[in-house]
């Protein structure tokens, strides 16, 4: 199991918009191959500042499948538009659970 954090940094005042078109993008994820869970989290300091954590079975089913996918092009339709800059991708696995 790995983890996609994504940091996406939204134009101010595009915030609402942004959410919006996450949920609607949760479907395309939901139905790729691979994908186990989405969350969307908004940062308390930097309000315009979102972290997307996407649980994939593995790196390529997010980097290859996904990424190739009509759900990967759909999904950049929708939230494309309320970037600010591009987005900034990172995968992570646990190494550690203590709580």
């Amino acid at each position: 199991m790995v983890y996609e954090i994504a940091t996406l940094d939204i134009k101010e005042g595009s915030e609402a918009a942004f959410e919006a078109a996450v949920k609607e993008a949760a479907p395309h994820f939901q139905k790729s191959r691979g994908c186990r869970g989405l969350k969307l989290e908004r940062s308390v300091e930097t309000p315009s500042r979102y972290y997307l954590r996407v649980t994939w079975d593995s790196v390529e089913d997010h980097m290859v499948h996904f990424r190739a996918s009509p759900e990967f092009q759909e999904w950049r339709r929708l939230v494309g538009p309320h970037f600010a800059n591009p987005p900034s991708v990172e995968h992570t696995s646990v190494v550690g659970d203590y709580f």
